[in-house]
């Protein structure tokens, strides 16, 4: 009985097995019969947070069999004007074999009235993908904004492809401001701009940083932003503008590259959450020993400001770094 049920058993899940087997054969392959009507698809190529002055770009792709007719116009509307610059390529991108995008001029140079771009198409084209490139505007901080992409072909048809909303964040950014000891040294948040001894006294009231470099024997102190109102042990041999005495409240970050500001092979993005989220009321008004991509947390003596400081580089010789900021206002 015990050998008949082990035969019963095996011949049960050899069947299973070969039915499974079967159930998985692979078919033949049967190319895709294309539409016989225009067709669009987008793509969203750009990455991280909106940020005002910034680019949003787009790959707007249309199509319709030869045989059907060809493109005539290609036209993107957005739902907030966008700043000037905004424009679509007027050139068709494909990809060779070397990996390299490669763009064969299709229609006339773009026109862009208000919130609309338009290009048209002016060689026998029934395929192409444009670049469509949208300048965040002023106006759309803190807002959202969305784009409609159409096309029209020689039959008569038309086609359109929706994208978004996109928030745009509150924050602004700004790239590479050289700062050096003795010289371009003195840091305001809201101008977003490093002056010299004279102009911030000018503006004693909008300093919220000195940047230094110290080699000391005694401390690792390197480079370093250190508020105004700072003890004096962090301000060696400076003496101050008049005037100049706000407390900036500092927290160190390392390992903490913002892509848009160091536009290196990172991926990481600070956005307007991070600034929101951030807690900066019980750090100290100096930070000290910072290096090339090291970064800064700030936040103003009147609250009115958050920043994130990333330097870009940092030159021992010289006592100068390079910075860029995004900063938020509260």
């Amino acid at each position: 009985m015990q050998l008949q049920s082990t035969y019963i058993r095996d011949t049960f899940l050899l069947t299973a097995l070969l039915l499974i087997m079967a159930g998985c054969k692979k078919k033949d392959y049967e190319l895709p019969v294309p539409k016989d009507v225009l067709q669009n698809d987008c793509i969203k190529r750009t990455q991280g947070p909106n940020i005002v002055g910034q680019t949003i770009e787009f790959a707007y792709a249309m199509a319709i069999l030869a045989e059907k007719g060809k493109l005539v116009s290609a036209h993107v509307e957005a739902t907030i004007d966008g700043a000037a610059g905004t424009w679509m390529e007027n050139k068709s991108y494909y990809t060779n074999n070397s990996g390299v995008d490669v763009g064969i001029t299709v229609g006339s140079t773009s026109v862009t009235t208000k919130n609309i771009t338009t290009v048209s198409f002016s060689k026998d084209t029934n395929a192409a993908t444009l670049r469509y490139y949208y300048i965040i505007p002023d106006a759309a901080r803190g807002q959202s904004v969305s784009f409609t992409f159409s096309a029209e072909s020689s039959n008569g048809e038309t086609v359109s492809y929706k994208m978004g909303p996109y928030t745009i964040a509150k924050m602004d950014m700004k790239r590479n401001i050289a700062v050096s000891d003795g010289n371009l040294a003195y840091i305001s948040i809201a101008d977003m701009t490093a002056y010299n001894a004279t102009d911030a006294a000018a503006k004693a009231g909008s300093i919220d940083l000195v940047y230094l470099y110290r080699n000391l024997t005694t401390s690792a102190f390197n480079h370093a932003l250190v508020s105004p109102a700072a003890d004096a042990q962090y301000l060696p041999g400076i003496t101050l503008p008049g005037g100049v005495n706000r407390s900036t409240n500092e927290r160190k970050a390392f390992n903490l590259q913002d892509y848009n500001l160091a536009q290196l092979q990172y991926g990481i993005y600070i956005d307007d959450l991070d600034f929101q989220q951030l807690n900066m009321s019980n750090e100290p008004n100096y930070a000290i020993n910072l290096k090339q991509e090291a970064g800064v947390w700030v936040e103003t003596a009147d609250h009115k400001y958050r920043a994130y400081i990333y330097f870009n580089s940092a030159n021992n010789t010289s006592k100068s770094a390079v910075l860029s900021i995004k900063r938020y206002a509260m």
